[in-house]
């Protein structure tokens, strides 16, 4: 046998071992999701691996998918107190209030829900406007943009992006009842 058919042997061999490797990956991943190892229940933390996957997943998609649109609500006293309703009666049972900022009913979920009275938002404001309007597949963030108009999601995001900096109007209504007005 020469030396390059022996060479080229080797290539052939070698690349078949990684798809040899792969299908049984592969496999071995399908049998473990079907027979039912892995824990899924929503009071069990996620592992360190699931967090950071699943996180990276959210931001890239929202990156990839959101509007290139600016926000075009301007944050008046007018606009960030209808933010600041919107998010009191649809967001902050979830997502926190400033007299329960840790809201036990967002930790019950798996992903847990971010807690915007102890933590703001970091993407820009396209991206919030996108998670929002389309939710997030596997979580309980449910798509708003079937119950609310484009502008109340733009108000709700001009909000949370000047919770450091409120008028005091808009933090009084965030303490009254969901649903006054």
């Amino acid at each position: 046998m020469r030396r390059t058919d022996f060479r080229g042997l080797e290539m052939k061999n070698f690349v078949l071992g990684i798809v040899v490797t792969l299908i049984a990956f592969s496999v071995g991943g399908w049998l473990y999701l079907k027979l039912g190892y892995p824990d899924l229940r929503a009071s069990a933390p996620p592992s360190w691996l699931e967090s950071q996957l699943a996180t990276s997943a959210v931001n890239a998609s929202a990156a990839r998918h959101a509007p290139s649109q600016p926000n075009p609500i301007q944050p008046t006293e007018a606009n960030l107190l209808d933010g600041g309703r919107l998010y009191r009666d649809k967001c902050a049972d979830c997502h926190g209030r400033p007299d329960n900022p840790r809201s036990d009913y967002g930790a019950s979920f798996n992903p847990r829900a971010p807690q915007f009275m102890l933590a703001h938002l970091r993407l820009p404001e396209n991206q919030e406007f996108y998670l929002i309007k389309y939710g997030v597949r596997r979580s309980a963030m449910p798509a708003w943009g079937n119950i609310m108009a484009d502008s109340e999601i733009w108000q709700v995001v001009t909000f949370l992006n000047h919770m450091d900096n409120l008028p005091q109007s808009v933090q009084q209504e965030l303490h009254q009842p969901a649903g006054s007005n």
